[in-house]
């Protein structure tokens, strides 16, 4: 009897009374904390002797028409980029399936995207779509705060701690996922010229993004910069990561202005006949224009798909509000569901709703924060009453929706 209580695991040294599952063997006993130690270092063992070569990717290649018809779902318009980012991403995904067995195969390079748009029409949200389709590892970071390296601000190279972080920290994983950069057009060059003095938080970020874009092996501080020096930093390399930068390029539209108008004098006038569409400028839009705003030509070389959003027009917004599969009106409608109570909106509601959205020019973020104000008192009240039904006409919406409110809307957005 007395062995049997002194059963120990064979490796800590652990009694069986301080463990929560001991398994015996033929002379041995090991504990449950023994097994998980020894269940990483095989992990980590496999990973470091290259066992894990062969890239799996655990989500299905879909065709670039399947992943504009999965966009369909989830966007109203913009087709012209849909279908550019349906193209880039296949190639991109199918450059991961591509197995280099010499030196003299030919290597396909990454298709990194920027998208220009005003702000609400979208830009974030294709890429965050484009990431849940994938079933991939998506993260999205703000160019405004990143400086050069050494200066207060954030490093370049913690971009890639959110991707990790997103990632659970699975480097490998990781290694395949999305990065979405907002606010691209915010690191421009501030003049026309290189700059000779140090511009740390324009022109001096766009040379530390040239190899992260390109493809490089990267020291990623896994719990952000500065706050943690003492950390380990972790590898991750950016070759099969795929970039897609995005800004409003506010002011755009006049650089584009002045070369059409520049062309259009003499025989590079536009001889099809085509006349320039002045309410959507940036159709036009080619690499040279984003050189005249400040992007220097080696960042633009690495983000080769240069696409456009269309600005949001009336019949645009309206589909907004009630066609996508995650559609604002359908998601309150759930809400309510929830507690029992059927919502409803008449065209009315919606026509109103949609008018106030462009009166306002709150895009289509300001959708949902026109909704939220008609909605807020309903959603206080009926929680706690006996109704189980709520219409929004547009007598209640033009109630709810005072001038204050709009004023408020508009200033925030």
């Amino acid at each position: 009897m007395s062995k049997k209580e002194n059963i120990q695991c064979s490796f800590c040294g652990r009694d069986k009374g301080e463990t929560d599952v001991l398994i015996a063997g033929l002379d041995a006993h090991i504990c449950d904390r023994c097994i998980e130690q020894a269940h990483q270092i095989v992990l980590e063992e496999t990973s470091e002797k290259g066992f894990a070569k062969s890239k799996k990717l655990d989500f299905d290649i879909k065709k670039p028409k399947e992943i504009k018809k999965f966009l369909d779902q989830y966007m109203i318009g913009q087709t012209a980029t849909k279908r550019a980012m349906a193209v880039a991403v296949y190639n991109h995904y199918k450059r991961l399936l591509q197995d280099v067995k010499d030196e003299n195969d030919v290597e396909i390079e990454k298709s990194n995207i920027i998208l220009v748009g005003e702000t609400g029409t979208g830009k974030t949200l294709i890429a965050r779509t484009i990431a849940r389709m994938l079933s991939v590892p998506f993260a999205i970071v703000d160019a405004t705060v990143l400086t050069q390296a050494g200066y207060v601000g954030e490093d370049v190279e913690t971009i890639l701690t959110r991707l990790l972080q997103a990632a659970d920290y699975d480097v490998k994983k990781a290694e395949m996922g999305v990065v979405f950069i907002d606010e691209i057009d915010k690191i421009a060059r501030k003049g026309d010229n290189p700059s000779i003095t140090r511009d740390v938080s324009g022109e001096g970020v766009q040379q530390a993004l040239l190899k992260l874009l390109e493809g490089t092996v990267v020291n990623v501080p896994p719990k952000g910069g500065r706050k943690h020096p003492e950390q380990k930093f972790v590898e991750i390399d950016t070759t099969d990561i795929l970039f897609i930068a995005g800004g409003a390029f506010s002011g755009m539209d006049k650089i584009i202005s002045k070369r059409l108008n520049m062309q259009a004098v003499g025989y590079k006038a536009l001889r099809s006949g085509e006349q320039v569409d002045r309410e959507n400028m940036l159709q036009y839009i080619i690499p040279k224009d984003l050189r005249d705003y400040g992007l220097i030509p080696e960042i633009i070389g690495r983000l080769p798909v240069l696409s456009y959003m269309n600005p949001l027009d009336a019949k645009t917004l309206r589909a907004i509000l009630t066609e996508p599969k995650n559609a604002i009106t359908k998601q309150y409608q759930k809400l309510f569901e929830i507690d029992g109570v059927a919502l409803s909106f008449t065209e009315g509601a919606l026509g109103y709703i949609v008018d106030r959205a462009v009166e306002y020019k709150l895009g289509a973020r300001g959708l949902r924060s026109l909704c939220e104000s008609i909605l807020t008192d309903a959603m206080f009240e009926m929680p706690s009453n006996s109704d189980k039904e709520l219409k929004i006409t547009k007598d209640y919406a033009s109630h709810k929706l005072t001038i204050t409110t709009l004023n408020k809307l508009r200033a925030a957005s």
